[in-house]
């Protein structure tokens, strides 16, 4: 083989259909959907920023994929330079890597699922993977549902078979959606035909590497680490992300409301003396929040939004939303641009997975 650049591309995949996620997802990617206010994939981009690789290729399909190239645009304001690769069906992990060969050219790079999201940094992992000899290099970690993942297992310090969703699970050890490649990886991509789920799948390529006893090394992971597929996934990486909020407010007219633990407010944000703020929270830019509402802890609430008599608990409200109802709501995803009211007084609990666009009148 050739020998490499001495540098890394990146890779974030941005497609698929978000089932799991509806009606989160009926609209837009899921990838875009905000975890601490930020989009996840966007951590994605810092996590490959933080470790200097700023030429990034964004993978694109499926409903909204325009949104995507809407928000992120060059990547410029990000810091990074980003190219966009359509990928016109959803044909596996594999297929969609294959796709960016030209991209990559002759550099090892690194693939990022764009619905993963991870607090520990790869900085050393990626300048140590670009200074091994090692053909692959997987982070795993240990999970409780290891069914519903790809599996790796381990005899003697190697990865010696990994198994995409196996019904009885050699180890707990997930492969997390996280890959560190070279470019050798394209030839095997090639050979792969598709599974039954009618997808190529990338731990078929792995394992391939494995049976030609290639170097694949690996870590285990022991901080945050979540695949956000479902809704109460995504409720889970945000409460973890709240934990990292350092409190602020600047601009804003709080009018002495009562704030406990770390509250980040937003710009222009008012606050009501009635109301309560138990942190940690994150509020946006130019909300209103009054009449005795009570926010938190582990809420974010995007920009623009106006709470009236509402308590919310554990719970993201994403931008542009009015909430007028006297009830506690929990657990729950509200989208862009919805509106709940009330017809009349009833204080209990809800919970709700609002698609974005819903008018709700209770």
């Amino acid at each position: 083989m050739e020998k490499l650049d001495d540098k890394m591309k990146g890779i974030i995949l941005h497609g698929g259909h978000g089932t799991r996620l509806r009606p989160l997802t009926h609209t837009g990617p899921k990838q875009l959907l905000p975890i601490a206010n930020k989009p996840m994939s966007e951590y994605c981009i810092e996590s490959l920023k933080d470790a200097g690789i700023t030429e990034i290729a964004i993978v694109i399909g499926g409903i909204g994929s325009n949104k995507v190239k809407e928000y992120y645009n060059s990547g410029e304001k990000l810091g990074v330079s980003i190219s966009y690769i359509e990928q016109n069906e959803p044909k596996g992990i594999a297929h969609a890597i294959s796709l960016c060969k030209n991209f990559i050219g002759n550099e090892k790079f690194v693939v990022f699922l764009g619905d993963n999201i991870m607090t520990e940094s790869i900085k050393e992992l990626s300048k140590n993977f670009i200074e091994s000899s090692s053909d692959a290099f997987l982070l795993l970690c240990e999970v409780d549902n290891p069914q519903q993942f790809g599996v790796a297992e381990i005899n003697d310090g190697k990865i010696i078979k990994i198994v995409e969703k196996p019904k009885n699970p050699a180890s707990n050890l997930a492969v997390t959606g996280i890959y560190f490649l070279t470019p050798d990886i394209f030839d095997i991509l090639q050979t792969l035909h598709p599974s039954w789920r009618n997808e190529l799948e990338i731990v078929d390529a792995l394992q391939i590497l494995i049976n030609n006893n290639k170097e694949i090394n690996f870590k285990i992971i022991s901080e945050f680490w979540k695949d956000t597929g479902t809704p109460k996934d995504v409720i889970n990486a945000n409460t973890t992300l709240l934990e990292k909020i350092v409190s602020s407010s600047n601009n804003n007219e709080l009018y002495d409301c009562n704030i406990t633990g770390n509250v980040s407010i937003g710009n222009g944000t008012k606050i009501s003396t009635d109301t309560k703020i138990i942190g940690p929270v994150l509020i946006g830019n130019n909300c209103i929040i009054d009449q005795h509402s009570t926010i938190g802890p582990n809420t974010t609430i995007g920009n623009d939004c106006k709470l009236q008599q509402c308590e919310i608990v554990n719970s993201i409200i994403m931008s542009n939303c009015s909430i007028q109802i006297n009830k506690k709501i929990t657990n729950s995803i509200i989208s862009t641009n919805s509106n709940i009211s009330k017809n009349y007084e009833k204080s209990d609990e809800s919970t709700f997975l609002l698609g974005e666009g819903t008018n709700l009148a209770l």
